[in-house]
């Protein structure tokens, strides 16, 4: 993502360059727990971005997504949107910006359920 025109992106937008990053490597982690390469939908990119950020920033993840102006899953969408419209990732005809609508709440799950669903990353935990 280093092209003038992503950088045009990230600096007129919302979103921090680190979110963009952080979509882009929770993706491919995303696509890992899958046995084939396969596309994935919006609902199942929340998920992975959710358990990639507990992997990744533990308690402070929702502090550290908050920071990057990313709020809840819909902000996901739109990052993943403005990537797929400047040909970083592709669509399908079926996918849309509604596919990351309250998909999960930050405070329920980064705060309230955090603990509860970290241990349901098992293994993954130590990754």
């Amino acid at each position: 993502m280093e092209s003038v025109e992503l950088q045009k992106l990230i600096a007129d937008g919302p979103y921090r360059a680190a979110a963009y990053d952080f979509v882009m490597r929770a993706l491919d982690y995303t696509i890992q727990r899958y046995d084939e390469v396969r596309h994935v939908t919006g609902a199942e990119l929340s998920e992975g971005l959710r358990d990639f950020a507990m992997l990744e920033f533990g308690p402070m993840a929702k502090y550290v997504l908050n920071e990057w102006g990313v709020k809840g899953t819909r902000d996901f969408g739109e990052i993943v949107f403005r990537l797929v419209d400047h040909g970083v990732l592709r669509k399908t005809e079926e996918d849309s910006i509604e596919d990351f609508e309250k998909v999960f709440v930050f405070a329920d799950v980064f705060e309230g359920q955090y603990y509860q669903h970290r241990s349901k990353l098992g293994d993954q935990a130590s990754v």
